[in-house]
């Protein structure tokens, strides 16, 4: 029931001779790109804009963190006088 049938008689497998189609295509050449110095320093001023922002907002966000926890002390100070 769950056997593999296999054929009578296999087929050799077909002989392979080269011919003109086996050859490797020719290639096209690739698309020159070129990277202009003004492009390059963009890209490197944006990097470090937005390097310094996320620095700015993490400074931000660590002084904002102590400046709750001072206030919530300070509050909880005054309730329990």
């Amino acid at each position: 029931m769950f056997l593999p049938k296999y054929p009578d008689s296999p087929t050799p497998p077909p002989a392979h001779t080269h011919t003109v189609a086996d050859q490797m295509p020719a290639r096209r050449p690739a698309p020159q790109i070129s990277v202009s110095t003004g492009a390059v320093a963009a890209v490197l001023v944006g990097g470090v804009v937005l390097t310094a922002l996320l620095a700015a907002v993490a400074v931000t966000a660590a002084s904002v963190a102590v400046a709750a926890v001072v206030l919530r002390s300070l509050l909880r100070d005054q309730h329990r006088r």
